[in-house]
């Protein structure tokens, strides 16, 4: 891709990286770096892990999340659901709502590779 904004000294527009990230012929992941950026490859590292960690078990991930940090229990599990799911248990942060949804487990993957 063409970054019609960034110019070399003859006036051509320089690259932009793009990196795609597909499954099950579905966009998941969109990322465009301007030629003036470099791309950040630890981030695309982890953000792949954290794909193929919250396709396979009924997780999501926080910002920032690395491979063996605890994750979120998504909100359609019940407590019963998540108890099967996750034998490592799960935490229930202390709302003032006193709600339960935000529920946090151990990072279920078997394996940090991917």
């Amino acid at each position: 891709m063409l970054d019609p904004e960034e110019l070399d000294k003859s006036g051509m527009p320089l690259t932009a990286r793009c990196v795609f990230v597909l499954k099950d012929k579905k966009l998941k992941l969109s990322l465009l770096y301007p030629a003036t950026t470099g791309i950040n490859i630890p981030e695309l590292i982890r953000v792949v892990k954290s794909l193929k960690l919250t396709a396979e078990k009924k997780v999501a991930t926080p910002a920032n999340w690395q491979s063996g940090q605890d994750c979120m229990v998504v909100p359609s599990l019940s407590n019963e659901q998540a108890t099967k799911l996750f034998p490592k248990g799960f935490k229930t942060a202390d709302l003032p709502s006193k709600k339960t949804y935000v529920r946090t487990t151990p990072d279920p993957s078997e394996c940090t590779e991917f």
